[in-house]
């Protein structure tokens, strides 16, 4: 991981050096140094830019320095010292805290006022202006960037605007000066700049179409305006390595380098250049540097798609065996639940079944068939239930109708000695089925809790009624009427209905009647989803995270 990004910082450089040698390399000696000092100069210029990742501050510290003596000794690189400068600067608001932030822009501001003072000019109120802009605009760019809690999305149209911003920046900063200098008007001129920067922003939608209006705006500069050409040659840089990022043929890019090349020699080349083979090795090379940022770039930016897909791919595989094995472990449970029951029922069906053959008359007989019949559909049950363990997705299913499975459990409970009333409103069929599932299995519990616990004899009330698309549930039991002895109970019969409910979206309320009795009352509303009403919440974490502490259970056992 150490070495992790070098051929960044190596590209970084070589691309700083590169850019003083296209935009100040045709100044060759200019002030007080000879034409021999130009590629040293440029050497000197680009070499900090490769520790823009490792060494922001030194870098932008550096560049601020190199600016100062490159105005002081009257050397041309100032003005590529000057673009690099922004770009030391941003990067440090974007990766460094406040403090390291506030000194590079200080040192920043402070060289480019010396670099944009000339000796015995005074100074105008757009000195002031343009010194504290162009290090302070990078510096927000950077801070902005820094903020960003994610990483720009492939439709984010934030690196549009910003390298729109940018090229708008570079095009008009450094030409305006020049604009009245050239035979076309000054108005054309501006617009130009303006454009041709501004045109950056759609660069990576339509690279092929910005690199060709950067390449004729440099034609049009190196025919008319000679003083707009180096700034034309770096918006064209610009849109070559952007069109080496978005595009990944590799023919179209060596056909990118070529139009690079001619351009660059278009700049870089006039009248009194010597043309040497050396020379043109040099300027080949040179463009090569925005075209290895690029697909380096675009190789990063691929490999970490590929990433990506991989990592989710991987998430749902995970997903998936994590899924797998739940359901094997469901379906293991299942067949040791219905194995265990299945035994324990199959072996009360066989000897109900043969003791019905001994007494084939009278309320005994017919215990023993309600007992047998019981026993079957308990059988059903458990296989209904076992296929829905194996398939979580699956819904459970009644053997009948919801009507007629209550009116059977209260025929069954009737047998049983219950005295039962039950009450079923003829629009209940409009309700959903899940609802009516869940209003029988509710009735099916409730009159097998109040034989429990209220035992033969106790009156009953089964009602379901229609409510708007919902149904509501009630059962409600006199006085038992006589000492009743409890029979065994999980204690889990109340509970398991109020989930039930609760799962729909209803509400369950269960409570003693003034005549000694029980009441059981349940809503079920006919839009599954909506939400239960919230039971009293005691603050705290439960509140913050939207939790909700479960309904106290009734003091009484009577229907549940």
């Amino acid at each position: 991981m150490r070495w992790r990004g070098v051929a960044l910082d190596v590209l970084l450089a070589v691309s700083g050096i590169a850019l003083d040698l296209l935009v100040s390399g045709e100044a060759g000696g200019f002030g007080d140094l000879p034409p021999s000092m130009t590629v040293p100069m440029a050497v000197l210029a680009g070499l900090p830019m490769g520790l823009l990742r490792t060494r922001p501050v030194w870098a932008a510290l550096y560049m601020a320095a190199f600016l100062v003596f490159t105005d002081q000794v009257g050397s041309y690189t100032s003005n590529t010292a000057q673009i690099l400068i922004c770009v030391a600067v941003g990067n440090v608001a974007y990766r460094c805290r406040p403090r390291a932030v506030a000194l590079c822009v200080a040192a920043a501001i402070v060289a480019s006022g010396i670099n944009m003072a000339d000796p015995g000019i005074p100074l105008a109120s757009t000195w002031w202006m343009f010194t504290v802009l162009v290090p302070g605009f990078p510096a927000l760019v950077g801070g902005y960037l820094r903020s960003s809690t994610s990483r720009f999305q492939p439709d984010d149209i934030t690196p549009d605007v910003l390298l729109a911003g940018a090229g708008a920046a570079v095009g008009v900063l450094s030409t305006w000066s020049d604009w009245d200098q050239g035979s076309p008007p000054v108005w054309v001129v501006g617009l130009l700049a303006v454009c041709g920067g501004l045109s950056l922003g759609v660069a990576r939608r339509l690279p092929g179409m910005v690199l060709i209006l950067q390449g004729l705006l440099l034609l049009a500069a190196d025919q008319y305006l000679e003083q707009a050409v180096n700034s034309c040659l770096v918006l064209t840089m610009i849109a070559l390595g952007v069109f080496a990022l978005r595009v990944a043929s590799w023919a179209w890019t060596a056909v990118a380098y070529a139009a690079g090349c001619v351009l660059a020699s278009v700049a870089v080349v006039d009248s009194q250049t010597e043309v040497t083979p050396f020379r043109v090795a040099v300027l080949m090379l040179l463009v090569v540097a925005p075209i290895a940022i690029g697909r380096y770039l675009g190789a990063r930016q691929s490999a970490a798609a590929a990433e990506r897909l991989r990592a989710e791919e991987s998430a749902r595989l995970a997903l998936a065996q994590v899924r797998a094995d739940q359901l094997a472990e469901r379906e293991r449970i299942a067949r040791e639940v219905h194995d265990i029951v299945a035994h324990h029922v199959g072996a009360m069906v066989l000897r109900a079944g043969a003791a019905r053959y001994a007494a084939p008359r009278g309320p005994v007989a017919d215990a023993l068939t309600d007992i047998r019949d019981t026993g079957h559909q308990v059988l059903e049950d458990l296989r209904g239930l076992l296929d829905v363990l194996r398939d979580p997705g699956a819904r459970p299913g009644l053997l009948a109708d919801p009507a007629d499975v209550m009116r059977e459990s209260a025929e069954r409970m009737a047998a049983a000695g219950l005295v039962v009333d039950l009450r079923l409103d003829p629009d209940i069929g409009r309700a959903p089925l899940v609802a009516r599932a869940s209003a029988a299995r509710i009735v099916q519990e409730g009159l097998t809790n109040v034989l429990k616990h209220a035992g033969p004899g106790t009156e009953v009330l089964v009602a379901l009624t229609a409510r708007g698309k919902g149904l509501a549930v009630e059962i409600a039991n006199g006085r038992p009427p006589a000492p009743v002895e409890r029979l065994p109970s999980s204690g889990r019969g109340l509970a398991g209905m109020r989930e039930r409910v609760r799962a729909l979206g209803g509400t369950l309320a269960a409570g003693p009647r003034e005549d000694g009795g029980w009441r059981l009352t349940a809503t079920l509303p006919g839009a599954s989803g909506s939400a239960a009403p919230a039971a009293p919440s005691s603050g705290g974490l439960s509140t913050l995270f939207g939790c909700e502490r479960a309904p106290q259970e009734g003091a009484g056992e009577g229907a549940a």
